[in-house]
This record gives structure tokens, C-alpha cells and sequence, in this order.
């Protein structure tokens, strides 16, 4: 079975899709204020403390992460469990599997004492996840080379936007960027054919993590209405670990589906 592309249309779309957000993060840039850590940025609804650990529902929250993470990161190791085909697929999807371990002990290490010092070690490795999964998700769409080139491209803005956040206090970047799944992900799924099945994870996966960020919104809101069992920001870490989930389920379901 041949799987047949038009080249031609999906290089201007690619030109077009990247000038069209590079413009877009410097008009963003251009015209909103700075936005700089201040004490209630560190300051969560929940901060109770049991058996000793400071924060301890913010910090074992993440543990979903690491159980994931690992079991993804051996499963693509194996080789023979996921229904990975194209060569370019791998890389993003072993990258990802090992950001989203590394969410796990960088969230943790942040929540057991929340500050400008150690808020890079929550969202960096999660940047790197981001960069990853969406690479894979171009491979499979646009080709490989240009989702490696993506791969590459996303892991060096991933860390300027980080740096940029530590040395100037500025989480601008760090905030669009953790936008691009939200938007990115439905727009490559409609303007591509699926090279696999269960395409529809992608779609729930974005919806899932859209949920997240609805839920550190609504913080103290949620801890409030669960009358104080548990927060939004302890439910957004359950809620984002859902999305590995997720496509590790894709990723052992899925099967090679026949070309449009």
C-alpha cells in the first residue's frame, strides 16, 4: 500500500502557516504589556501540608507524569509495541515520552517550594513534551523532514522562551508557547489526511489539555466549590496527564489507514 501526497500544496501551506505565526507571536509581543512574576503567581489555593510534604497535593500530582513518561519512553524502545512506521516519528515521540518523565520531578521540585528560582524546572520540561508531540504529529502529516525541522526549531524556542522568562521576568513567550498544541494540533489534523487511524485522539488530546488550563484558571474556585478537597491546579495535573495517556493509547491502537 502507497501512501500518495501532493507536495506541492502542502509546501505553501507550511510557508504560509509559518510566516503567518511568526507574525503573529511578534504582533502578541508588540502589543501586550510584560507580564512579570509577582507573589500570587506562586501563591496556591492549596498549600496544605501532610505527612511533612510542603504543598503535598501539588506535588503528588505529578506523579501520573512519571508512570507515563517511563512506560512510553520503554515502550518506544521496545520498537514493536507502538505502531510508529515512519522513520522521522521516533525521535519526536521518545523526546516527548521523555519530557513528560521529567514534568514529573521538575513540577515536584517547583510545588515543595514555589518560586522565580524554580519555576523554569515546571515548564521547561514541558515545553520540551509540547515541541515533541507536535513534531511527531507533523511527521506524520507533512513529511519528515519538515517535522524534524519543526522538532529542532520548537526545542530552540523552548529555550529562549524559558530564558528569556528566568533573565527578564517576562512570561509572555512561556505562555504563547504553551498555546501552540491548543491551536496547532487541530489546525495540522484539518489541513492534513491522517497517515493512521484514531486520528481522533489528537482532537480530544488538545481538548483535554485546553481543560487543564481552563482549571489553573479557576484555582481557587474549584477548591472552593470541591469544599476544599482538592484544587484546580492539583486537578489541571491530573487533567494534563491524561494527554500522554491518551496518545499512548492512540499510539498502541492505531493501524496504517488507506490514503484520500
Amino acid at each position: 500500500m502507497s501512501w500518495v501526497v501532493d507536495h506541492h500544496l502542502p509546501k505553501v501551506k507550511r510557508t504560509r502557516m509559518c510566516v503567518g505565526a511568526i507574525l503573529f507571536w511578534f504582533f502578541l509581543m508588540l502589543v501586550t504589556p510584560k507580564l512579570s512574576h509577582s507573589p500570587e503567581h506562586h501563591s496556591f489555593s492549596d498549600m496544605r501540608n501532610f505527612l511533612g510534604v510542603p504543598n503535598t497535593l501539588n506535588v503528588i500530582t505529578n506523579f501520573p507524569f512519571l508512570i507515563v513518561g517511563v512506560l512510553g519512553f520503554v515502550l518506544c524502545l521496545e520498537g514493536d509495541f507502538f505502531n510508529i512506521s515512519l522513520r522521522g516519528e521516533i525521535w519526536g515521540w521518545t523526546i516527548f515520552y521523555t519530557g513528560i518523565a521529567a514534568v514529573a520531578f521538575g513540577s515536584a521540585y517547583y510545588h515543595l517550594k514555589p518560586d522565580n528560582s524554580r519555576v523554569t524546572w515546571d515548564t521547561l520540561p514541558m515545553m520540551i513534551a509540547y515541541s515533541s508531540v507536535l513534531s511527531s504529529l507533523i511527521v506524520e502529516r507533512a513529511g519528515k523532514r519538515v517535522g524534524l525541522t519543526c522538532l529542532i526549531g520548537l526545542l530552540i524556542v523552548a529555550f529562549i522562551s524559558t530564558a528569556y522568562e528566568r533573565n527578564l521576568n517576562d512570561l509572555r513567550m512561556c505562555m504563547m508557547f504553551q498555546l501552540i498544541p491548543c491551536i496547532a494540533i487541530p489546525c495540522v489534523t484539518l489541513l492534513y489526511p491522517p497517515k493512521y487511524t484514531h486520528s481522533r485522539y489528537w482532537l480530544l488530546a488538545a481538548g483535554v489539555y485546553l481543560l487543564g488550563q481552563f482549571e489553573v484558571v479557576a484555582d481557587r474556585k474549584i477548591f472552593k466549590v470541591t469544599r476544599y478537597v482538592i484544587s484546580g491546579h492539583s486537578l489541571e495535573h491530573l487533567c494534563v496527564a491524561m494527554v500522554p495517556g491518551l496518545l499512548t493509547i492512540m499510539l498502541m491502537l492505531r493501524s496504517t489507514s488507506s490514503p484520500r
